[in-house]
């Protein structure tokens, strides 16, 4: 594992490794410091060995440097990123080189108070005067471990959903107006997808879940097109993800037939210090989660995977029109 020898890119201390390997320094190499290495403190808190944080740290000033006009880690010390990414033992080899886990950032979320809804909750101490977590994030903490562990180990390659809240099954597929599917049309597209990727773009799954619906389908987007969302948010809300097998996932948000939220990255890491401070709390909970994310959005208490990996409450096919309009 190569952290930096001063002469390459940031992306050269990225290492997955558990093992420490060999550390090349600046001093080793004479190259001065400079900004860049804030940028790799935080690579490395992210990315790195513990090994490889307390090395990079040893020659930056203010290991609590703060750069807000720096796009990927914008308003968070390496410790935040350390603490967003779970990884406890880079954040006690930042702590020990003078990181200060309470220092207030990104909208109320110190590095301490955002540890608190993790995995590692008593990774700092609390010092007096300084609150925890308010009832409200406490539940949305304890929900989001039910929500994900209820799903499982998902694979979602190609899955396009609505999670859709307050409305049944019944009521998404009249406003659909869809109709039930053939049992043998959906078996041939079950057993050879390939061979009828036209004819299964109009069928969809539809199953009720406590709080609302999942509209998905297995192998397509039609459930995040605009023409789906509009018709299943009258009244309501949805939330719609296509996992793109060459994009990766995007969300959208409908409200009352009306786009509310657009290109969005359900389950990412894309986090910003004017983010509403429910969101953070969300997107640190979910990352990497992101059917989890999306059905917790739209308050959906799944208990199990049933709506996304089938078989769903009644497959139906949908009209032909332009899904996209």
């Amino acid at each position: 594992m190569v952290v930096n020898d001063g002469t390459g890119s940031p992306d050269d201390c990225r290492d997955d490794q558990t093992g420490p390997g060999p550390v090349h320094t600046w001093s080793e190499s004479g190259a001065a410091p400079d900004p860049e290495q804030y940028f790799m403190l935080h690579d490395a808190a992210e990315n790195g060995s513990p090994e490889a944080v307390a090395e990079l740290a040893q020659h930056i000033d203010d290991v609590d440097f703060v750069d807000d006009d720096e796009e990927e880690y914008p308003g968070r010390t390496a410790l935040w990123t350390a603490v967003f990414a779970n990884r406890p033992d880079n954040a006690r080899v930042l702590v020990a080189a003078g990181a200060d886990p309470w220092r207030p950032m990104m909208n109320g979320w110190s590095p301490g108070r955002l540890s608190l809804a993790g995995p590692t909750p008593a990774l700092f101490s609390i010092p007096p005067g300084v609150a925890g977590l308010s009832p409200a994030e406490t539940a949305a903490v304890t929900e989001a471990r039910r929500l994900i562990a209820a799903l499982g180990d998902l694979s979602y390659f190609g899955l396009g959903m609505a999670c859709v809240a307050d409305i049944t099954a019944g009521e998404a597929v009249r406003r659909l107006e869809a109709v039930p599917a053939d049992d043998e049309d959906l078996a041939a597209i079950i057993e050879d997808l390939g061979s009828h990727l036209d004819d299964s773009q109009t069928v969809v799954g539809v199953t009720d879940v406590p709080g609302g619906c999942v509209v998905s389908q297995p192998w397509g987007y039609v459930p995040y097109t605009s023409g789906a969302p509009k018709r299943l948010s009258a009244g309501t809300v949805s939330y719609g993800m296509y996992d793109n097998p060459k994009g990766g996932h995007h969300g959208a948000v409908f409200r009352d037939g009306v786009i509310a939220d657009g290109d969005t990255h359900p389950g990412g890491g894309g986090v910003y210090t004017d983010d509403p401070t429910e969101e953070i709390l969300a997107t640190y909970l979910y990352h990497h989660h992101a059917v989890a994310y999306c059905c917790a959005r739209m308050s959906l208490r799944l208990t199990n995977a049933k709506a996304i990996t089938g078989p769903p409450d009644m497959w139906v096919r949908l009209p032909e029109r332009d899904w996209w309009n």
